[in-house]
């Protein structure tokens, strides 16, 4: 009997060809399931690297960013406020007009008010090295007249020359005081934009005549107005005398009159309360009767 090839017989013959293309198909099914597992965990770890980079980048772009809100300000520590605010009268007596230059100067206007009392006004920029300088002094003078909150502290500009003066900024503080009214405006941030510094306040067309007219043939900033009985413009001591400390050792040496530094910032500090007790005509008296303010109101109207 003939025998049908086809459905195949013995062992080896015809029948195992099937099973042979069925092996090598299963076989390269097998390799694509592999290489397909292959391409996803491929896919998978390149996923995870860019999640791992985008996370880093993350991660950088927001220390960047509370690096720069922290070059811009934060609160001033309250442990120098306290030091800056509580300096005896004996301190300042010390130091008198101590190292100083310039300072306020006599001028003739309609007098300066707001709120019923005569304005002292502070015209500046947190990135001017000569208006961290003078901050010093303006934040002790005041406190001898009322009382600060949210006084923020930050640096004169990295970029400008002298760079990264320790100081305060008046940006979003206040002074309250029943002597005197105190308006400031810091009109560009420590922040470069472009080829100058971010904008911050700008003033109103009232504050510009003002700066116009008294800082006008020199532009000096810090630009300080006793309401229109005396101005002066530009730092009225050394920042070298900052340089390289901190607010705190800036604070505890401002308190040591036999330091430059407060010899510095405490001198400028009572030429500014001189030329305030003569706005506030003498008031309170337990600051403007004291013999070194006294000597130098005298001096102030020469």
């Amino acid at each position: 009997m003939a025998t049908d090839l086809n459905k195949g017989g013995g062992k080896g013959g015809p029948r195992n060809k099937p099973n042979a293309r069925a092996r090598a198909a299963a076989l390269r099914e097998q390799q694509r399931k592999q290489e397909r597992r292959r391409r996803m965990l491929l896919i998978g770890g390149i996923s995870t690297v860019v999640i791992a980079v985008i996370a880093v980048m993350v991660v950088l772009f927001v220390t960047k960013s509370d690096k720069k809100s922290s070059a811009l300000r934060a609160a001033a520590s309250p442990a120098v406020v306290q030091q800056l605010t509580t300096i005896p009268s004996s301190t300042y007596e010390a130091v008198g007009a101590g190292n100083t230059t310039g300072g306020p100067k006599k001028v003739s206007g309609t007098p300066l008010t707001k709120d019923g009392k005569p304005e002292f006004f502070y015209y500046g920029a947190e990135y001017c090295p000569f208006c961290a300088t003078e901050r010093w002094a303006v934040v002790t003078a005041l406190s001898r007249f009322g009382t600060w909150s949210n006084l923020q502290q930050t640096t004169s500009a990295s970029q400008d020359t002298p760079p990264s003066i320790p100081t305060f900024s008046f940006y979003g503080a206040s002074f309250t005081s029943k002597y005197l009214s105190f308006e400031s405006l810091e009109t560009y941030t420590n922040q470069q934009s472009g080829n100058f510094y971010s904008t911050l306040q700008k003033p109103s067309k009232e504050q510009t005549a003002l700066v116009q007219k008294y800082d006008g043939s020199n532009g000096s900033i810090p630009f300080l107005d006793f309401g229109n009985k005396y101005t002066s413009s530009g730092a009225t001591y050394d920042y070298q005398v900052l340089q390289g400390k901190s607010w705190d050792e800036i604070a505890s040496q401002i308190r040591d009159p036999s330091t430059d530094t407060s010899k510095g910032a405490l001198g400028a500090a009572n030429q500014i309360t001189a030329a305030l007790c003569n706005m506030t005509n003498g008031q309170p008296g337990s600051v403007c009767n004291l013999p070194q303010i006294s000597k130098l109101r005298t001096a102030l109207d020469k």
